[in-house]
């Protein structure tokens, strides 16, 4: 892309998970990067490859090369940390003072035990100050919620000093999410953030949206959280005015911009006055609006998403040197199992977890299978509860809360939860349905080893179909190279739709028209 950006190059040895040799010590054990049940596959660190970024895919030899064989069931391999848990995010020396963040914004960030901006975060909340259209791409968990709240809030109290009454159900932000947990996830941080400020927070979530437009509520707003589908609906409707806003976010950006939403955001988007953001400091007449995208995975084709909404060379990218790596302070197992033996294995996973009392997160691929590990669970008395889209609004609300707050520490979920949620309590990721797109892998494995994390964190996938090994392949090939994961593609409709016209011999000019 043509524009302005921040690629945190210089900080890349202070928190990037890209593998360092150790100097070799004389009677010092090997430091392991993959562990296999078949010795001869282990990989040491100083028997990493000198070039890796020249070594292809295929070239290397990997242990799961044999597991589309039957005689495969109950082999595994295991990658092991490069680093530890603090040195993944590396706490920069300036302080959210010195950014030009007022004190009681920043005592309201201690609270929340946010003591210090990481380099990461430094960056973001520089290029937000600045005014420009910004997209924030960073790993999970590294704190991309804290880095566009805090300079918009910053913001919002310089302009409150001047700005006239503006009228009820008006924000001047307005922060978008995929989903409803991640709505109401935000909308908490914020108000607690802006806690005896005078900032107003309002989420709105779906599920409601007919009775909010029969019996609608009108109040001062100052930052307007809600999932997509409920604000598209409520802003159409009149009861949510968007002439006054200054600041639109799109967090999960890379879904919000897929084939799932992206017809309806961009008639959406229409409404906001993005091209006049570098204009304001013209004239007091001059309204315009500034973009933030946040993602921690980019599709190959962002540019050209982006480009639907804003001039791609005015947006600023503040772009982590993690973004697309195997996350290198996170154990990660993979097991090749058949599909009958899962729901013991599962069990075995869960007992043990049960005796340590660790917070467990369970990932299945579609709603049915979600539902049969919550029922095979609590069946075997292990508390569990049921997280997916398809539960009806009342059932799933609080769902997500009883985990968080320690009520029970398994929840079975599916991809609905694997986006954008603060899980710092949860320490084991069990994929019982192993994920068949690498964006889906990191957004699930980033449940664990978060900012506040705890450092045992660890992921175990259940490697059942001949279909989920060519994913598990690609993984072990990037843990072995310590090189980005390629082909991150979260839009999962249009890759589907890319093979089936390629199937049927259409070209790729003619997938771009459509």
């Amino acid at each position: 892309m043509t524009k302005l950006t921040r690629v945190c190059l210089t900080l890349r040895a202070c928190f990037s998970t890209q593998v360092r040799p150790l100097a070799s010590i004389q009677n010092h054990p090997p430091v392991p990067v993959v562990t296999c049940k078949r010795q001869q596959f282990n990989l040491y660190q100083n028997d990493l490859p000198a070039n890796p970024d020249r070594i292809k895919f295929g070239e290397l030899p990997l242990a799961s090369d044999g597991w589309r064989h039957r005689r495969s069931n109950g082999d595994y391999f295991i990658i092991h940390p490069v680093q530890r848990a603090f040195e993944a995010y590396g706490l920069s020396e300036r302080s959210f003072t010195e950014l030009g963040i007022r004190e009681s914004l920043v005592e309201n960030l201690k609270k929340q035990h946010v003591l210090s901006p990481t380099h990461y975060q430094v960056e973001g909340i520089q290029a937000m100050l600045d005014g420009s259209h910004v997209l924030l791409a960073a790993e999970t968990g590294c704190g991309k919620t804290y880095t566009y709240l805090v300079p918009v809030m910053e913001h919002i109290l310089r302009r409150k000093l001047h700005e006239k009454q503006r009228d009820f159900n008006t924000p001047l932000m307005l922060i978008i999410t995929p989903g409803r947990e991640l709505a109401q996830q935000i909308g908490t941080v914020a108000s607690k953030l802006t806690e005896g400020l005078g900032i107003n927070t309002r989420v709105v979530l779906g599920g409601r949206t007919k009775q909010q437009m029969l019996n609608p509520s009108f109040e001062d707003i100052d930052i307007l959280v809600a999932s997509f589908g409920a604000i598209s609906k409520l802003i159409t409707s009149g009861i949510y005015r968007m002439e006054e806003v200054r600041y639109v976010v799109l967090d999960e950006a890379d879904t919000l911009l897929d084939d799932s939403f992206n017809s309806k955001l961009l008639h959406l988007m229409k409404r906001f006055p993005f091209h006049k953001n570098h204009l304001q400091d013209l004239g007091e007449d001059i309204h315009g609006t500034q973009m933030v995208l946040a993602a921690a995975t980019m599709p190959s084709n962002m540019e050209e998403l982006l480009s639907k909404l804003v001039n791609v060379a005015t947006i600023e990218q503040v772009v982590s040197p993690n973004l697309h790596r195997l996350m290198g302070h996170v154990t990660q197992r993979f097991m090749r199992v058949r599909k009958s033996d899962r729901p013991q294995i599962l069990l075995d996973l869960v007992r043990k977890d049960a005796k340590r009392n660790v917070p467990t997160i369970i990932f299945s691929n579609k709603t049915p299978a979600c539902d049969f590990v919550s029922m095979h669970l609590n069946g075997h008395g292990f508390p569990c509860v049921n997280l997916n889209g398809d539960m009806m609004l009342k059932l799933r609300l609080g769902q997500f809360e009883k985990f968080q707050q320690a009520e029970v520490n398994i929840i079975s979920t599916t991809d609905v939860a694997s986006r954008g949620l603060n899980t710092i309590r949860a320490a084991h990721v069990i994929n019982f349905d192993f994920p068949l797109y690498t964006a889906d892998y990191i957004h699930r494995v980033g449940r664990i080893g978060r900012i506040g994390s705890r450092n045992d964190c660890l992921a175990t996938n259940l490697v059942s179909s001949q279909a989920e090994i060519g994913a598990v392949q690609r993984l072990e090939h990037a843990a072995r190279t310590t090189n980005l994961l390629r082909n991150v593609d979260a839009n999962v409709k249009g890759i589907i739709r890319r093979k089936m016209m390629k199937n049927i011999g259409v070209p790729n000019e003619g997938l771009v028209a459509s």
